[in-house]
């Protein structure tokens, strides 16, 4: 289904039809600008006026009337300003400009942008101090850097000597950012020992993390031996929040992954519990799981994550539709043969020839569910079944 958004197709009929723009008729939308000098100090005051419609020139005249006045001086002497003195954009005023903005004469300074080249290896201290040396930029230099090794995805050696050279000026102490920046590296980088040796520094310094800090240890744990730590972290986070479908996505992959089916159903309607909607990668994960397993139990499971996507409106796509073709397809005892097609605008199936289910009521299902809703919702029958004979005889 296409959605359009009608607007306009010129911003002058915008202008014209928006009544919050000030403009009625009578009035263009151009503005006069007058000029107010007061005496010895030169100030400037401005008004924005609508200019008037060439039906209007007595109300024109009328305000230019207006803003004629006299005001005395310091040293006593009257002075008359019209609105038809020059207003400070005119040609000839750049010098009165001058005058009043003595700070624009200062040259404004362009930002100074950073030229420092990203080390392509490991870094020693003294290489190190020098490449701070030529940082020209704001802030911290210590994060600039992570930062930037971050997000061109550095080698972990870099990183690790960046670690060192920070830790050997602190006494050994490491930011929590710099920390989360390199596990995220380690994490990309699938370095199972580095997780782990980052997880043990974390655990021991701190006894609550923030959520990018949980999503980091759990999907990179999830791949080690000590996995079901990641679980213990699962569960630390949802004593603070509800974890994001992301977090049980890798627990759950984490589980299957290690042959542990039993916990990732658990995790899986854990997640269901939190009215959150599973990945497609989550589900896949279960389908590619179940290839030439016979058990029944596992299968109906299956078929009820199938019920659960056309309840929901959830389309695989083509990987998961290849996934869900070879499970049915590597079933044990059965016979199934999977094929791609496509669905004509009748609704025919190109490949079995009958039609799909609609997602439109026809005329008489419409007709039923009308019925049905007047004599059970509407009307109800019998009133007293829902109210007392009290409430019943006040009605």
């Amino acid at each position: 289904m296409t959605f359009c958004l009608s607007g306009f197709r010129s911003f002058s009929k915008l202008w014209k039809n928006n009544p919050y723009l000030g403009l009625v008729p009578g009035y263009s939308p151009h503005s006069l600008f007058l000029v107010d000098s007061y005496g010895i100090w030169n100030r400037q005051r401005w008004f924005s006026l609508k200019t008037v419609s060439p039906q209007n020139t007595k109300a024109l005249n009328l305000l230019k009337a207006k803003t004629r006045y006299h005001r005395k001086g310091d040293e006593g002497s009257n002075k008359q300003v019209s609105s038809d003195s020059p207003h400070l954009f005119a040609a000839g005023a750049a010098r009165k400009r001058a005058e009043m903005n003595p700070q624009s004469k200062e040259p404004v300074s362009s930002p100074v942008r950073d030229t420092i080249q990203l080390p392509t290896r490991p870094l020693n201290s003294e290489e190190w101090d020098k490449l701070k040396e030529d940082f020209k930029g704001k802030g911290n230099f210590e994060n600039w850097i992570s930062s930037q090794i971050t997000y061109s995805r550095s080698s972990i050696d870099v990183a690790k000597s960046l670690l060192a050279w920070v830790a050997a000026k602190n006494n050994g102490i490491v930011s929590y950012d710099l920390l989360v920046k390199y596990l995220y590296l380690c994490v990309f980088h699938k370095q199972k020992s580095e997780i782990i040796d980052v997880y043990e520094i974390m655990k021991v310094r701190y006894k609550i993390l923030e959520p990018a800090g949980y999503s980091l240890l759990i999907r990179g744990l999830i791949h080690t031996d000590r996995w079901r730590e990641a679980l213990l972290l699962l569960e630390d986070f949802e004593k603070v929040m509800i974890p994001s479908k992301r977090n049980y996505d890798d627990c759950i992959q984490g589980a299957l992954l290690h042959q542990d089916v039993n916990t990732a159903w658990n995790l899986y309607q854990k997640l269901l519990g939190h009215d959150l909607i599973p990945m497609l990668e989550t589900l896949e994960a279960f389908f590619d799981f179940g290839k030439d397993i016979k058990d029944h139990q596992y299968a109906n499971k299956l078929l009820d994550i199938l019920l659960y996507l056309r309840n929901n409106q959830l389309y695989p796509g083509e990987s998961f539709a290849h996934s869900i073709k070879a499970w049915f397809e590597s079933v044990p005892g059965e016979q199934w043969k999977g094929q791609f097609t496509t669905i004509r605008k009748s609704g025919r199936c190109s490949g079995c020839g009958k039609t799909m289910e609609s997602i439109y009521l026809s005329p008489e299902e419409y007709e039923f569910l009308k019925e049905n809703i007047m004599r059970n919702v509407i009307d109800g029958g019998d009133q007293y079944k829902k109210t007392t004979p009290e409430s019943g005889i006040a009605w």
